[in-house]
């Protein structure tokens, strides 16, 4: 399951180092423009979700995958022969679509056969062995523009999917028999998604997860100009990044262990009161210090910042899909595209505000945690 997630982690986070040469060779002109390569890569993902889960319930998990897999190669494919930003930005969308299958199906996969608490406890688990991919994907990328091209990044993501789509044909067994799959119906479709969004937890908590994650997305889409360029990283970029990114990890495994006696809910409670009130009063900070605070304060809010959100995403997976389980694949899609065109339009938000100072992407932090806060209050309101 991390081996699947990690295609999207390792398709954003390796490009980052790579950025302002592809906006060279590419002709991106505008400086905020070229983070967009980031955000077409959720587009495709939020667009892919809808697609997957319906499929794999009708025709099995596994057949969903290869789709996945199919179309994720095809899109590195355009992307490692674009000589044009508009071309690249198209294969971007479509390893987003690609992606989105092996994404969507691992959580339908650990939903077929868990539940509850123990769903998020694996959940935490997949999370922690995944982060080790964000951990050391910048490095890697760094690694390769080293000695070679830019376009060798998407040649390592076009082997990788080759990689990974033999492993699941042959390590991983299909968990929703014949007997219990679904004709492929329109109707079926709307009536999930109405489900979805009339049910109130599962849309409750898809939202709150989305805002959450469109601050994560403001962050990927601001990473590189703040610490490479406003703090003069520059190849140490890569080594920072794995110090954030090890955090929501560490969170996520202690999450793993700390849900089966606390619960989903009160661990979710305590990490977004702590993100939002630290987000609040370091944007203050940051003010006083005309948007640009001392790294090893950025840092500290940030790494912090990181740990609360790591306890979040798999809980709020979790919870959402919690009442779903009798259409795990259509109620993963719809819940994971929920969040995703909900945290995509905010994180482009903070990522195409960028000024030169770290106040867009701290801002969107503290907004969106309050605003994910009024909305765990309506969804626990008897």
């Amino acid at each position: 399951m991390a081996l699947m997630s990690s295609l999207i982690a390792l398709s954003i986070d390796a490009m980052l180092p790579a950025l302002p040469e592809i906006a060279a060779d590419l002709g991106v002109q505008q400086g905020n423009r070229v983070t967009l390569i980031v955000t077409a890569l959720f587009l495709g993902l939020a667009f892919g979700q809808a697609l997957y889960g319906p499929l794999s319930d009708s025709f099995g998990r596994k057949p969903a995958i290869y789709l996945g897999f199919a179309l994720f190669a095809a899109g590195t494919l355009l992307a490692i022969t674009a000589t044009d930003f508009d071309v690249m930005l198209l294969g971007r969308v479509l390893q987003g679509i690609g992606a989105a299958g092996p994404r969507i199906i691992s959580i339908a996969l650990v939903r077929d056969m868990y539940e509850g608490r123990a769903m998020a406890r694996i959940m935490s688990l997949i999370m922690s062995v995944f982060i080790l991919v964000p951990v050391l994907a910048p490095a890697l990328g760094q690694a390769i523009l080293l000695v070679a091209h830019w376009r060798m990044i998407f040649g390592l993501l076009f082997a990788l999917a080759f990689i990974g789509a033999v492993w699941v044909g042959v390590r991983q067994p299909e968990t929703l028999t014949r007997d219990k799959r679904l004709p492929f119906s329109l109707r079926r479709i709307g009536r999930a998604v109405l489900e979805v969004c009339t049910n109130r937890i599962s849309f409750g908590y898809s939202l709150a997860a989305g805002c959450i994650f469109g601050a994560f997305i403001g962050y990927l889409s601001s990473a590189q100009p703040i610490l490479q360029v406003q703090y003069g990283l520059g190849t140490l970029f890569p080594a920072y990044f794995a110090v954030l990114a090890f955090s929501i990890g560490l969170a996520s495994l202690v999450n793993s262990k700390l849900v089966m006696k606390y619960g989903m809910q009160r661990l979710s409670g305590w990490a977004l009161w702590a993100v939002s009130i630290l987000s609040v009063v370091f944007f203050a900070v940051a003010y006083a210090f005309d948007g640009h605070p001392p790294l090893w304060a950025l840092m500290a809010n940030m790494v912090v910042s990181f740990f609360c959100i790591g306890m979040l995403f798999g809980n709020f997976n979790a919870l959402a899909m919690e009442p779903l389980g009798h259409i795990a694949g259509t109620g993963a899609a719809v819940v994971g595209s929920l969040m995703t065109f909900i945290s995509l339009s905010l994180g482009t938000l903070i990522g195409q505000n960028y000024d030169g100072t770290v106040l867009p992407m701290v801002g969107g932090f503290a907004v969106y945690g309050i605003v994910s806060l009024l909305i765990i209050r309506w969804v626990q309101r008897v």
